[in-house]
């Protein structure tokens, strides 16, 4: 049995950047691995629009039904929210959201970009950014989506998750503006995100970037140059670009007014969104979501959660997405009364 060895920037490719890359054996040699643009799935597309919130041009991957230009039907909207350091390109593409997009056909999912933001608006922006985030996603992104698709432009039509980052955007977003989302989603979410930073910020602590040691960052630089002509975005494709230039969070108060885990009781009863989240049990994070499994007990607030063996990693999100995918979308198929 011939043992194939990784060099280092191998291993970049696919431990560093494993959700954004593919890769494949060389036909001249068995011990190149060559970073390859994961294939475009069946019934992918990309979007690019102008967002005022964020005055600047943007691009999103949507899924869309099988023989939906054949149809005049109308379809629910789920939409999935990438993690950090990722893009729109991630779900569709390399963790098989299309897939389940298409097997489950009778929905359609849309992948914003948020870059590297956490999906909120900051509280002060610098070199003339704009850096309004979740109005990117609840006001620019849904309304291009609603306009020029079919779409069931209403609550119960619609709903958001994400991973990661992503998940703490989708729990905060879906909360703050539970009028739009019928369900929320979390896989692997930094649920105690804006949490920790109102803790920081009240302790004093330095919130600004750390340093990274020279070479880690010539290797994301490397990788950066491959991935930044996938997003092909001009001006909001390396990593440089992608994270804004400002202040999240000023004061404790602005972080709070983002913590799922404050923004839930604001929430009326009759107004609470279906709940839904996931971690592995070897994930770092899996203590955030069995606390806000703990709080959402505790006020008697119905939910769905899963536990699994998995890491904070690509392998593990190829697994979660197809759970809840297929539970939200039954969420949202009910509540359109399209499912006994």
């Amino acid at each position: 049995m011939k043992v194939l060895t990784l060099s280092n920037r191998q291993l970049l490719a696919i431990v560093l950047l494993g959700p954004i890359l593919i890769a494949r054996l060389s036909a001249q040699s068995t011990n190149e691995l060559e970073p390859v643009a994961a294939p475009i799935p069946s019934g992918l597309e990309t979007v690019e629009f102008y967002s005022p919130a964020v005055d600047r041009r943007m691009k999103f991957d949507i899924v869309l039904p099988e023989g939906y230009y054949q149809s005049d039907a109308r379809y629910p909207v789920l939409y999935l929210l990438h993690g950090y350091m990722q893009n729109y390109t991630v779900w569709g593409r390399n963790l098989a959201a299309a897939f389940y997009a298409r097997n489950l056909n009778d929905l359609i999912v849309v992948l914003p970009d948020g870059g590297n933001s956490w999906f909120i608006n900051y509280a002060s922006s610098d070199d003339g950014q704009s850096n309004n985030w979740e109005d990117h996603i609840v006001v620019d992104v849904l309304a291009h989506v609603d306009k020029n698709y079919r779409t069931e432009a209403r609550r119960e039509g619609r709903a958001i998750a994400g991973l990661s980052m992503g998940g703490f955007g989708a729990y905060y977003m879906g909360l703050r503006n539970s009028e739009l989302f019928v369900s929320i989603g979390s896989t692997s979410g930094a649920l105690g995100h804006a949490r920790t930073a109102a803790a920081a910020i009240r302790a004093g602590a330095d919130r600004g970037p750390g340093t990274t040691d020279p070479q880690r960052q010539a290797r994301i630089d490397e990788a950066d140059a491959f991935i930044s002509k996938i997003i092909d975005i001009p001006g909001f494709s390396t990593q440089g670009e992608r994270t804004p230039k400002g202040v999240d969070f000023i004061t404790a108060e602005q972080a709070e007014a983002y913590d799922p885990f404050t923004i839930i009781y604001e929430v009326p009863r009759s107004q609470m969104p279906h709940i839904y989240m996931d971690s592995g049990t070897e994930d770092g994070l899996v203590q955030e979501a069995r606390e806000m499994a703990q709080l959402l007990i505790l006020n008697n607030v119905p939910f769905d959660y899963m536990q699994n063996h998995g890491r904070h990693n690509s392998e593990y999100w190829r697994r979660s997405i197809g759970h809840m995918m297929t539970i939200q979308n039954e969420v949202m198929q009910r509540a359109l009364g399209k499912r006994p």
